[in-house]
């Protein structure tokens, strides 16, 4: 199979394009044929050896653990799914070697569910672990009917279905910090949009005066402080960035966990109109160390998206 590896940690140039062995299905894993794979920060922190440490690594490595694509082999003891089945996938193995930046990924049927029908390959792709994140943080929040949501980085990969799912859950009003250019993004997605930076606390206080119920945090640092001070219940302040600091706050820290029945709530509220994937950057395979230098750049507004050509020649934002 093709697949962007690596052999060592290191900057983006270290990503390539290469013919490695088709990868090994195990009996409870499906190999699933990629049809796109999500770009997310996390991939380049593997890259760089961050998660060393914390998950063991084997070289050539293949990133990526967002993928939309195809099953085309299943092990004996898997039961959910089946040769021919669509499916998206949060693929976080257990050690770091066999990623969805490849024409097949094995995946553990735990990280799978069936794709929503009415997204393309391209958005299918870009929802899982952003999606996955957004919801298991605010439902760790408690987040409900009459809630008001904030929601730091609304405009970005989990920031933008946050302020989504925040609505889809029943709060009555969400407020999203952003860059001004990406306001009216913000707002076209149903939240109240915020200038982040300097003076942050008074303009919230200024657009909530009584405080706000739900804070996501994706940064750490004094985004979190702001978050605390308006909250009346520490409880309900969750970060995915800054473990030590929101514990510190009274909150909780979120490392995001593979789900089908999650991810089968997610693709019912894409088919359902309720939750829109928005892309900003589609690039092909071969071009993924581009969208690594785009993801760390930041300022991408939604997700980056790699599409990944089948066997077949058929472009990875058309229907199977």
């Amino acid at each position: 199979m093709q697949a962007i590896a690596i052999d060592g940690w290191g900057t983006a140039d270290r990503l390539a394009l290469r013919e490695l062995p088709d990868p090994p299905v195990g009996p409870d894993t499906v190999l699933v044929r990629v049809r796109a794979a999500g770009v997310n920060p996390v991939d380049a922190k593997i890259r760089e050896g961050h998660l060393a440490g914390a998950i063991p690594a084997h070289f050539p490595l293949v990133p990526g653990w967002d993928a939309a694509g195809v099953v085309v082999a299943a092990g004996p003891a898997v039961t959910g799914f089946a040769v021919g089945d669509e499916v998206i996938g949060y693929v976080r193995r257990d050690h770091l070697q066999y990623g969805s930046y490849a024409e097949l990924v094995p995946a553990p049927q735990r990280c799978l569910a069936i794709r929503p029908s009415q997204a393309s390959w391209v958005e299918a792709a870009g929802l899982p672990l952003a999606g996955l994140t957004a919801y298991q943080a605010l439902r760790r929040a408690g987040t409900g009917a009459g809630d008001t949501v904030l929601v730091h980085g609304a405009s970005g990969g989990v920031g933008h279905l946050a302020v989504q799912v925040a609505r889809a859950l029943g709060a009555t009003r969400v407020i999203g910090t952003a860059g001004p250019a990406n306001h009216d993004f913000v707002r076209s997605l149903g939240a109240e949009p915020v200038a982040h930076g300097d003076g942050l606390a008074d303009r919230l206080r200024t657009l909530a005066p009584d405080g706000v119920d739900v804070a996501l945090d994706l940064f750490g640092g004094a985004a979190l402080d702001v978050s605390a001070v308006l909250l009346s219940r520490p409880a309900r302040l969750v970060s995915v960035a800054d473990p030590e600091h929101v514990t510190r706050l009274g909150g909780s820290y979120l490392f995001v966990e593979p789900s089908t029945a999650d991810l089968g709530l997610l693709a019912a509220l894409v088919d359902a109109g309720r939750l829109t994937v928005h892309i900003e950057r589609v690039l092909p395979l071969a071009q993924a160390a581009d969208a690594h230098r785009l993801v760390e750049a930041g300022h991408v507004r939604g997700k980056v998206v790699l599409a990944v050509w089948s066997a077949a020649g058929t472009a990875a934002d058309r229907p199977a």
